[in-house]
């Protein structure tokens, strides 16, 4: 078997070489990889004729990612060498972390800080990582002696000729996406023992030089552990297994199933809104394409079937008019802060229709900024409830004055807990990245670059005034769908693939057509028009264009 490594040491790189480089720092921080544009690059690759390369460090949104895999390298390499028994899994994110867990196994307090110990032990060694090309056949044989079916089954379709491959002191691993160079710069982590495993912490791109203590997220870890239930109950623990259904024509069982976990779940939460009768008002919070659109007129169904009369409100219609916006810090207007709603008035007009009186809603109009008077006037009916949707849902200072036995609090987000192995995730925000880029595409022209664009800031707003919060809800709703990659694929990898490489979203890009590629198709056909999907794809039954 022949294996061929990077080369290293090619000359001259332009106006600045790599080795100056990896000099440089940044307060206390080393840089991670290098850029030049839209394109990144690893700290040993071959760049002869490049020029204008600046160093990237930990608190770049790339480097970030590239940071938590070499972390999830370090992990696996330090596991390896400890346990060889069963198998690690590197699952979901948590309150800034990543919960992992051991196969058929409860891991000790005591396991865990030798395999803490181990880490760290590695990191101040500065050991090398290297990548390394196999051809796919030799990839395949190895994941197959080790058991590694995640990985064979993910893979052994593809159109690849070879595989990259790093290893770290003979640990041999397939990751989508840049890895640091050594182990050294990856010397901020901590193992807090959580559940039956643990959850790994390190440095985030706003905290970039130091390490929260974990903070659990019980209602959340929860809806993770139903959702890989679902896993189980499909058969689907991976994307390969996934693939596998899908070839072996089995795609409307699995749509048919998934489809009713979700209308179970909602029936679920409208028959607990039914038995604590005091209930009046449902607020429905969740970050950006979560289907919270979909969600509530599926459960304004399900009240329905219970005896109650749904009545949607918009929160959008309360923003205050323009010139009152609050600001950010560079000028511009922050209309995903919570003060940007007229808060008094929302209040006074919630209040009054729970009282039984006719009130006349203001509408938006975001084109001038106003607020307008609508035409029709609205009365709760006795039997109705108030469904409000908006980011601010779970927020106290929302309808504070209002007690807390009239409300009903639900949080929803694309909360993936399908992986595409056991040592790669697939993050919740790139599905909802994917479904935005969608939507956005045929419902408002945008193209996927300006949605990657402007994504870090809807996620900063998402982290200052929705995920604080979370833990509020009486009921949360992971709206993934096992199969919704394979459908998504279709509508986003060829406008991913025009991106240039001298576009700031290159690589973000790159690294979604990467993940893209390794799902099998599912047709648009197959996909009922009720689905939370169809409010990405284009034509759902509820969801205007």
């Amino acid at each position: 078997m022949s294996l061929q490594g990077a080369a290293k040491g090619c000359g001259e790189v332009g106006t600045k070489s790599l080795s100056e480089i990896v000099k440089e720092r940044k307060g206390n921080m080393k840089p991670i990889l290098a850029r030049r544009g839209g394109e990144y690059f690893e700290l040993n690759e071959c760049l002869n004729g490049q020029n204008n390369l600046i160093p990237v460090y930990i608190d770049d949104y790339v480097a970030n990612k590239t940071y938590e895999r070499t972390l999830s390298m370090i992990l696996v390499t330090a596991y390896h060498r400890l346990f060889k028994e069963h198998k690690l899994v590197i699952d979901h994110s948590i309150s800034k972390g990543l919960y992992c867990w051991v196969e058929d196994e409860k891991i000790s307090i005591e396991d865990i800080h030798r395999l803490s110990t181990e880490m760290k032990r590695i990191v101040k060694m500065d050991y090398p990582i290297e990548k390394k090309c196999f051809k796919l056949e030799d990839a395949l044989e190895i994941f197959k002696k080790n058991g590694e079916m995640d990985k064979y089954l993910l893979l052994k379709d593809t159109m690849f000729d070879s595989l990259k491959m790093y290893s770290l002191l003979g640990q041999y691993e397939y990751f989508y996406g840049k890895m640091a160079v050594s182990t050294g710069n990856i010397n901020l982590f901590e193992l807090f023992p959580y559940k039956n495993g643990f959850v790994m912490v390190y440095p985030t791109i706003n905290e970039p030089e130091s390490v929260k203590v974990f903070t659990p997220q019980e209602k959340l870890f929860q809806i993770f552990e139903e959702t890989a239930r679902w896993d189980e109950l499909i058969g689907i623990n991976y994307v390969g297994y996934l693939n596998e259904k899908i070839k072996n024509n089995e795609t409307r069982t699995l749509i048919n199933v998934t489809e009713a976990l979700h209308e179970k779940k909602i029936a679920y939460i409208a028959d607990d809104i039914r038995k604590r009768k005091n209930v009046r008002i449902i607020l429905i919070a969740g970050p950006s394409s979560s289907g919270k659109t979909t969600f509530a007129y599926r459960l304004g169904i399900q009240l329905r079937v219970n005896g109650i009369i749904p009545m949607p409100i918009s929160m959008d219609d309360y923003f205050l008019p323009r010139r009152l916006t609050p600001l950010k810090e560079d000028g511009s207007y922050d209309f995903e802060s919570v003060e940007a709603l007229d808060l008094e008035l929302f209040e006074v007009d919630m209040m009054r229709l729970l009282a039984g009186e006719t009130v006349k809603l203001p509408h938006f109009n975001f084109k001038t900024g106003e607020r307008e008077e609508s035409a029709g006037e609205v009365t709760l009916p006795e039997n109705g409830v108030l469904i409000i949707e908006g980011i601010h849902g779970l927020n106290p200072k929302i309808l504070k004055n209002i007690e807390n036995r009239f409300k009903f609090k639900i949080y929803i987000s694309a909360l993936t807990v399908l992986n595409l192995d056991r040592h790669n995730r697939i993050a919740t925000t790139d599905v909802r990245k994917l479904r935005r880029i969608a939507r956005d595409h045929i419902s408002r022209g945008y193209s996927p670059e300006e949605t990657l664009e402007i994504f870090p800031s809807v996620t900063l707003g998402e982290k200052r005034y929705i995920f604080p919060h979370q833990e509020e809800a009486d009921a949360m709703f992971n709206s993934t769908l096992f199969y919704e990659l394979s459908v998504l694929k279709k509508h986003t990898i060829v406008e991913l693939q025009k991106i240039g490489k001298e576009r700031r979203t290159y690589e973000e890009a790159k690294r979604l057509i990467t993940i893209l590629r390794l799902f099998a198709d599912v047709d648009d056909v197959m996909v009922p028009t009720n689905s939370i999907l169809r409010e990405f794809i284009g034509g759902s039954q509820f969801y205007d264009y």
